[in-house]
């Protein structure tokens, strides 16, 4: 049995994760003399010695080793690397353009398009409360189809994106800062590249954007890798159902962020779309419970 300062612990963590991850859309402001591209590759970039340090003192270097040996290991997060760069880029490129919502709402969906991946590839038996979740999430989507006359491209990639990246790093046995090192890396030499031509052009804002915006970006691996560490160790504290609850602080801070903050605007057909989401996330809170499992 969990010690109560250990459980405590674990819950501290996850919300310091979670409403980290919510305010993630206000660093991003801070950025916005940067174009999402040089946000990206900056992050990237600083990301890797921040790994490479947190692996060195955790010396984790042998279980890595040892994951990395192994051929699907390696092609699997060559897959995630290309996926994480996608998802990071469309969060940076919706904050940029002031369509927080969009993200929020992607970030809303992302749960229950896993519970569907894992129905599809996984085989996984949703419960007939999970469908209906499922469902509501499809609705709303098809609202916003119907009444703003396009697919809501920026939520539909934040979350499939993500939910497809959970269920790959979900199949290899790598510790989260592990894998984020062996992504980062992959994807760091075409981050650099991409760097120095724009450098060359005179387009990088990185030292030439002044001291106050060369320090906020120069912290994109500290940002990045430390929200990680919290979710990480907080996560084996508390119980998976918890987790799957706190998850929902962050795309909540983030719908606050853009209506009182960023003043993005909420037209009945997405404040309509967002409470169907929203019931279908009530409806997943509470067949994921634990109390709900014992009646059944």
């Amino acid at each position: 049995m969990q010690r109560p300062s250990h459980t405590a612990t674990g819950y501290l963590l996850s919300l310091a994760a979670f409403a980290w991850w919510g305010l993630f859309p206000l660093y991003i402001k801070a950025l916005s003399q940067a174009s999402p591209l040089e946000i990206l590759g900056q992050r990237i970039v600083w990301s890797l010695p921040v790994c490479l340090a947190l692996i060195a003192l955790g010396r984790q270097w042998r279980p890595l080793r040892q994951a990395l040996a192994i051929p699907r290991v390696r092609w699997t997060l060559l897959v995630s690397a290309v996926l994480v760069a996608v998802n990071w880029l469309i969060f940076i490129y919706s904050v940029e353009s002031n369509q927080v919502l969009s993200a929020s709402l992607g970030y809303f969906i992302s749960p229950l398009a896993s519970m569907a991946l894992g129905m599809i590839f996984l085989r996984e038996r949703p419960s007939r409360l999970q469908l209906a979740a499922m469902g509501l999430a499809v609705l709303g989507t098809l609202n916003l189809v119907l009444n703003q006359g396009g697919v809501p491209w920026i939520a539909l990639s934040l979350g499939f994106s993500f939910s497809i990246y959970g269920l790959l790093r979900k199949t290899v046995k790598v510790e989260a800062v592990g894998g984020l090192l062996v992504e980062t890396a992959l994807l760091t030499p075409l981050a650099l590249a991409w760097l120095i031509w724009i450098g060359a052009r005179g387009e990088l804002i990185f030292w030439r954007g002044g001291p106050e915006i060369t320090l906020l970006l120069a912290c994109a691996g500290v940002v990045t890798a430390l929200p990680l560490i919290w979710f990480t160790a907080g996560a084996r504290r508390i119980p998976l159902h918890a987790v799957g609850a706190l998850q929902y602080l962050g795309p909540s801070i983030q719908f606050i962020l853009a209506v009182s903050l960023f003043h993005e605007t909420v037209s009945p057909a997405r404040l309509l779309t967002f409470g169907l989401v929203w019931a279908g996330v009530a409806l997943y809170l509470l067949a994921s419970s634990p109390w709900l499992r014992k009646k059944s």
